[in-house]
């Protein structure tokens, strides 16, 4: 079975709320394979039973990698970038290549789309978006590396000095499962376009798109080797890869309790990291703001993704001349949500990745009531007959009071909005503050002094003003505190997978003086 015709299958069946099994069979565009230094073959390791999160059957299973598949992909990796060339390829000759792969991409937007959704539940709106995003990477990554200079320094003596970016070796890439195309591109793209090998190691529940990225570069043309796809569990296969010693270089998107430990093997090996880790944004309501617009980010905010997403912006603060105003309208406004499976286009909240994850969810939203939080709406698994079998969690908004509560500061990673109201700046920064993370934050007022003051006062790396979860692959992406270490995106993402080298070269054409030889005596 095809994915096309999977997915033609799967998408007949599931508004009738009939189930199906599908297995990859041989022969077909997928198969129980994973990608090893150019070579496709079945994995040794634990088996994968991918699930779709909208009806709980399993549709497909892969059996994973193992450490000695990272071995043999880290040791492919190096050969492959040295003798195919590809690491000493002039830029624009890589960026070609990246273009393809961009184009090819696009090309395949309805089949990668099925598949995320299948994988991951979300709705096909968002997983459209996100390969078309995928593609738009490999597009910008191509033209920044064609377009990247290096620098002659001034000099300060008989000598040109030059300032040069060359690529590491192979790089170790880690992706979570709530948006894989768009975090794969967001990774392995620079790290290519900047002339390294790519072991990719994706998400357990959601390892297919990844598998299917892999097999779009093959057909671009991207040297045999270069890159790697294994799926596997993160304390295996990702642990062989943060500590391999041929990995030059690891770039992880996950929880902050990983990305510590990582960063514990990166420190022992002095090897660079870059961690995209979690997040407990606040968004921001001032009494000037537009309203409607505001509940609408608001809601895109959190609710988007089923609330998986690092940077939702799930603690609301909202100034207490209009709390109960606008908590009412965002109140209404989130009862009126539709839920059903990603494949409705008429679905806004989709299932969850995974039901010990909606469990999870649901668990610790109980323990907030039992703490003293108020539920406004949600605050439960939905009891519609249509939606019993799938992995749903209502969008769920709760009232606090102190922003020190434990629902306030932990990250839930589902459809859960905190309100919270300020009284003024002050006290409103330091609430907003008052967090171990630092990943991102939204402000709704139509003061523009006010918007910078604030946005300049808050300690997050990215920063919207009535507007929210809106991104640019050219402007750089970063975390404070607990959220993360370096940046991704723009020309400063793609040399983060480069080293720096200096270059002098002498003008003078005269021995060093301190030499004291016969000419300089």
């Amino acid at each position: 079975m095809t994915l096309s015709s999977l997915g033609d299958e799967y998408l007949a069946t599931v508004p009738t709320g009939r189930s199906v099994t599908p297995h990859w069979e041989s022969g077909a565009e997928f198969r129980d394979e994973i990608f090893v230094g150019g070579l496709w073959r079945r994995g040794t390791g634990s088996l994968i039973e991918s699930v779709d999160p909208s009806s709980g059957k399993i549709f497909a299973t892969l059996h994973g990698a193992v450490e000695a598949d990272v071995d043999d992909a880290v040791d492919t990796g190096l050969c492959a970038v040295r003798q195919s060339g590809w690491a000493d390829r002039l830029p624009h000759e890589r960026a070609a290549v990246l273009h393809r792969i961009g184009a090819l991409i696009d090309a395949e937007v309805e089949q990668i789309a099925t598949l995320q959704t299948i994988d991951t539940g979300k709705t096909l709106s968002e997983t459209r978006a996100l390969a078309r995003s995928a593609a738009a990477t490999f597009r910008y990554v191509a033209a920044a590396v064609e377009t990247m200079e290096g620098a002659v320094t001034p000099s300060r003596g008989s000598y040109l000095t030059m300032s040069t970016h060359e690529p590491m070796g192979v790089i170790g890439s880690i992706t979570p499962w709530n948006s894989p195309i768009a975090s794969d591109a967001q990774k392995i793209a620079p790290a290519l376009g900047a002339g390294n090998a790519v072991v990719a190691k994706p998400p357990v529940w959601a390892p297919w798109v990844t598998l299917l990225l892999a097999r779009i570069c093959e057909r671009a043309g991207l040297p045999a080797g270069v890159l790697s796809v294994l799926p596997g569990p993160g304390r295996t296969v990702g642990d062989a890869i943060v500590r391999h010693p041929g990995i030059a270089k690891v770039t992880f998107t996950g929880g902050t309790d990983t990305g510590r430990a990582l960063a514990h093997v990166a420190a022992e090996k002095l090897m660079p990291i870059t961690l995209e880790l979690g997040g407990k944004s606040p968004t921001i309501v001032f009494e000037d703001a537009d309203l409607d617009q505001a509940v609408a980010g608001i809601m895109f905010g959190v609710f988007s993704s089923s609330g998986q997403s690092c940077i939702a912006g799930s603690r609301v603060f909202v100034q207490r001349s209009i709390f109960d105003e606008f908590v009412n309208r965002l109140v209404t406004a989130t009862n009126a949500l539709e839920l059903g499976p990603g494949t409705d286009p008429r679905t806004q909240v989709a299932p969850m990745v995974a039901f010990s994850h909606r469990d999870n969810v649901s668990a610790m939203v109980d323990e907030a009531v039992l703490q003293g939080a108020k539920v406004l709406c949600g605050g439960m698994i939905p009891d519609e007959p249509r939606l019993a079998d799938g992995a749903y969690y209502l969008p769920t908004i709760l009232s606090v009071t102190d922003n020190s509560a434990p629902i306030c500061q932990q990250e839930i990673f589902g459809p859960v909005a905190i309100v919270l109201p300020f009284d003024n700046e002050s006290d409103l920064v330091d609430q907003a503050n008052d967090t171990v993370f630092g990943l991102a934050c939204g402000l709704w007022t139509t003061d523009f002094p006010r918007a910078w003051r604030i946005a300049k006062a808050i300690s997050a790396g990215t920063v919207w003003v009535n507007t929210y979860k809106q991104f640019s692959i050219s402007t750089p992406f970063s975390g404070l505190k607990d959220s993360g270490l370096g940046t991704e995106k723009g020309r400063d993402g793609i040399r983060s997978y480069m080293n720096q080298k200096s270059i002098y070269i002498d003008t003078a054409g005269q021995p060093l003086p301190w030499a004291r030889t016969a000419d300089n005596r």
